[in-house]
Formats: structure tokens, sequence, C-alpha cells
């Protein structure tokens, strides 16, 4: 059995996922995966049949970096001869005095060339009418938002990094890992392992791995939940006819047109309970249900309908709901990254971008908001804005 790499990758999650294909690429049977669960598991963020993808974002930099997920995705589907995101276009509301600064999305896509609509609640209404808005909310439209189907996306990336020779070692554990600088020595619970670039997409166990250095990160980890509803009449809820959707107040819910199941899917976003990757149930929030349900029959009336079921995930929160994108400090062959639950859209480039990290020890991607050791990660007891 091989036991020496040229990279490792902990965790085969969306990230994972992608960082496993792109350094497929370049370095085929000499890069190991390990997961220390069954490969596809529910217990992390990163399943389900749909994620929200959009250029619609609140600073220049997520706006620059999504146009590159979307080229990620692109080589992606053409290497895989598959087509997986789907275009619906994309609904950001803003109730009058909204938490979250329409301007700030606004602004940030003009600066990036990202072409999009401002519309009142009465062009909203007439174009799609399954919405049941108030006068005094009004929207941005962005035609190129929409869907990417996660476990499809997941499972995309690890056949064509297994095409590339990559291997996936899942239900295997590790347990201590020692950086000589020259080489990187991986121990699990089956195998010993070297390599000389290592790569972290832990999630809610990025604290575990990161301890293995001695480095603790002020992570919030949350339990959410999605709820799928039997829409009654499903042709008006298609893709084709009804867009993804986020209202962007305190609190926030986004919701998806029927894919995957037979109705419509919507949820509260950090609507859940601080957890650990322990301690989490896979039983959805009866209080959280209620919210949920209370504003579909509210805004989507034509589209609500009995549960036909709920769906519970993890959240890896960063203090600021930005990303961490880096090399660990000291260990310039290592890299990390935590999606603060937002980052499936990006979860293809991501993964590019931490090869290009360790590897080539830089890319060309905009990184500095997602430094591991930006100031507020340093923080004990760091203040949280989960609302972006």
């Amino acid at each position: 059995m091989q036991t020496s790499y040229e990279v490792i990758i902990f965790g085969l999650g969306g990230i994972g996922s992608g960082a496993a294909y792109w350094l497929g690429r370049q370095y085929g049977r000499d890069v190991l995966c390990l997961e220390q669960f069954e490969i596809g598991h529910v217990r992390g963020g990163s399943q389900d049949h749909s994620r929200i993808i959009r250029l619609s974002y609140h600073t220049p930099a997520y706006v620059a970096l999504a146009q590159q997920a979307y080229q990620a995705w692109a080589e992606l589907e053409a290497d895989a001869a598959e087509s997986l995101i789907v275009r619906t276009g994309g609904l950001d509301f803003f109730p009058v005095n909204a938490a979250i600064p329409s301007s700030d999305y606004t602004e940030s896509m003009a600066a990036c060339s990202v072409p999009f609509e401002w519309l009142s609640a009465a062009e909203v209404r007439y174009r799609w009418p399954q919405f049941h808005l108030m006068d005094d909310v009004q929207a941005i439209y962005q035609a190129e938002s929409g869907i990417a189907p996660a476990a499809r996306c997941n499972a995309a990336h690890l056949r064509m990094a297994q095409a590339y020779g990559v291997v996936l070692q899942d239900n295997e554990k590790v347990t201590a890992v020692q950086d000589s600088n020259a080489e990187i020595t991986v121990i699990t619970d089956k195998a010993r392992y070297q390599c000389r670039y290592l790569i972290i997409t832990g999630g809610a166990w990025s604290n575990e791995a990161l301890a293995h250095f001695g480095w603790q990160l002020p992570l919030t980890v949350t339990q959410e939940q999605v709820t799928y509803f039997a829409t009654p009449d499903l042709a008006a809820f298609v893709p084709e006819r009804f867009p993804v959707w986020i209202w962007m107040d305190d609190p926030c819910y986004y919701g998806f047109p029927a894919y995957g199941e037979a109705g419509i899917k919507v949820a509260q976003d950090v609507g859940g309970a601080e957890v650990t990757a322990v301690s989490r149930t896979f039983t959805p929030n009866p209080d959280n249900a209620k919210r949920v349900a209370a504003f579909t029959k509210r805004l989507l009336p034509a589209g609500y309908g009995p549960p036909i079921l709920a769906k519970t995930c993890l959240y890896t929160l960063t203090p600021d709901r930005d990303f961490v994108i880096d090399t660990l400090p000291g260990h310039p062959h290592i890299a990390v990254a935590i999606g603060a639950g937002h980052a499936f859209k990006f979860a293809s480039l991501i993964g590019k971008l931490l090869g290009e990290l360790v590897v080539d020890g830089a890319t060309a991607a905009e990184l500095s908001p997602f430094k591991i050791d930006r100031p507020i990660l340093r923080q004990t007891n760091p203040p949280k804005q989960f609302l972006v």
C-alpha cells in the first residue's frame, strides 16, 4: 500500500472534494483524501439537493470571487461532461429599513461590472406572481443566480478525482500530524502517511485538525435546517419559472424553486442553535420549523403546503462570517479553508485556490480578507456578526 504522497486532504465535503479534483489534475495518484466518515455522509454541511449560487454579494471581493467560481464550475462541467449549475435568476429582497444594506450589494456588483436590475414590489409581482410582497419591499434581480446541486457537485468532483488517480479513503480518522518542514507525517487509526502538502477542509471539525499545530479559532458551530413544502401548484415553481431568493433582513430567510423534491425549499439563515460536531442531533427544531413555515405562508402562499421533509446540517461560522482561505502561519505547505456557512457556491474554486497556495505559494485571487490570522480570529471572545 502506498504511504507517501505529494498531497493529503482532510475532509471530503464540498471544499475538500473540490480540492481533490483540482489537485488530482496536477498530481493524480499522488493525492490521498482522508474522510473520517463514509463518503457522502450527511453529518456536515455539504449535502442535499441544492445550494444557492449567485454573483450578488456584499463586498467586491466576494463578487470577484463569485465570478471566478462560475468559471471553476464551468471547467469541471466541461471536464466531467456533465451539466451541474442550474441558472434560475435570483432575487434579493430588501424590506424597508432592512438590516442588510442594499447599497452593499449594488455598489459591489457595480464595482465588478455585474449587471443587475433594481425592482419595485409591483415589478416583482408582475414578473413572478408567486410572491406576495408589501409595497415597501424592493428587490435586486441578477440573472446568473441559480442552483449548485450540492450532492451532484460533490459526486462529480470525486468521480473526476478518481479518474485522475486520486486515492479516496473513507472511515479513516486522523489521530496525529507532525510537520518537520521537510515532510509532513499524518497518523490515522489505520495507517501512517507522509506528504509534502496538506489541505485541511474539516468544517465543524476544523479546530480538531488545527489543534495538531497548536491552533484554535473562535468558531461557532450551529445546527441549521431546511424544509421542503408540498407545493400545490408545482408547475408554477419549477426552476424555469421561479428564481432562488433571499430575504435580506434579520431574521434572514432564503429559498429555492422545486428541485429534487415535489415542492419548494425554504430555510432561515443562522436560525439554529449552537452545537458541536458531536452534540448535534439530526432532529429538526420545532420552533425553527414554525418560523420558516409562517414566513413561507406569508411570502409564498401559492407555494406553501404540508412539509414534505426537513433536513439538518451544520454551519461552521467565523465571527465576521468571512471565509478562511489561507496557509497556516509557520507551515507554508499546509492550507486551511473554512466556509462560514455560505461557501458551497465557491467550493470548486476554493479547492483550486488551496492547491495554488500550498504548491505555488501564491494565487492570483484576492484572498486578503480571508487570512487565518486576521485580528478578529486572534481574539478569544470576539464580537459576532453573522448577517451577510
